[in-house]
């Protein structure tokens, strides 16, 4: 790995390799089961990952946002200012033109649009009994009002184990079974579309040592609009259960969400002889 002074912009992007796969894997990319997404290994130069790892904060040494509840039991960062200096070339290089155009090659959405603020991506942490529940991911850009479409996940876990759980599930839109699932291992990168019917998650408890942490680098990608049949409104995340009774109730947006979808019916329906004044 060359000093951030010697850095290219191939340091940190693999450029011919990404020419190789967004000719080689689009159409499987596109057919992929239950939607879809590719899972590439060894994408990056391995030490270059070994040094953003390196230089992942523990627990004690940023203030980390997170969620502990009954869905999801996670720790997250966006702010670039808590990257470490590697890392935080590293994510510039993942919203750069060279990588968009990537992405729009292989999965055949043009316009992609970065997001400089990292909304809930960046660095993700999930600690010994955490987890994410099934769910489809929020389709709006808080600030910008912009169409969520991909997500890019990179691993930074070396020396994971099977046991230890983690894999992250694509289970099919009716809910009814997992379809793939895929191991959080070092330099592994996932690419999915994302739509309100793209379920994913890692929703058992974590089993690996209390001192290990299951770390990921998380990248949002938007459009200025999208297919019509992508969506059903905009929400925030929507979780699924596996089986009944998995969950309590649905969280409050959901509970909102549900109820004003219901309101225009309920204030459509009129008595025999009823209408206006």
């Amino acid at each position: 790995m060359q000093t951030i002074e010697q850095a290219s912009l191939e340091t940190f992007l693999p450029l011919s390799r990404m020419r190789e796969l967004a000719r080689s894997a689009r159409s499987s990319y596109r057919a992929a089961r239950p939607f879809p997404h590719v899972v590439v290994d060894d994408f990056f130069d391995p030490a270059l990952l070994d040094q953003v790892l390196a230089e992942f904060p523990a627990r004690e040494q940023i203030r980390w946002r997170g969620f502990r509840n009954e869905y999801e039991i996670k720790l997250f960062s966006s702010a670039d200012a808590t990257f470490g200096p590697v890392t935080r070339l590293l994510m510039y290089h993942l919203n750069s033109i060279s990588f968009l155009e990537f992405l729009s090659e292989l999965t055949g959405i043009g316009n992609l649009i970065p997001d400089p603020h990292f909304s809930g991506g960046g660095l993700h942490q999930i600690e010994r009994g955490g987890k994410l529940g099934i769910h489809a991911d929020f389709n709006k850009h808080e600030r910008y009002g912009l169409d969520r479409r991909l997500n890019v996940l990179v691993y930074l876990n070396k020396d994971w184990r099977e046991e230890y759980g983690g894999r992250l599930e694509l289970w099919s839109r009716d809910m009814a079974r997992c379809e793939a699932a895929i191991a959080p291992v070092f330099n592994r990168m996932v690419i999915f579309n994302i739509t309100d019917f793209a379920y994913h998650g890692h929703p058992d408890p974590l089993q690996c040592p209390q001192e290990m942490t299951r770390k990921s680098l998380a990248v949002y990608y938007y459009t200025n609009g999208r297919p019509a049949e992508e969506v059903n409104g905009k929400h925030s995340t929507l979780f699924r259960a596996r089986r009944e009774g998995e969950f309590g109730r649905p969280p409050w947006p959901q509970r909102v969400r549900a109820a004003l979808k219901r309101l225009p019916a309920r204030l459509g329906r009129r008595g025999p002889g009823g209408g206006s004044p």
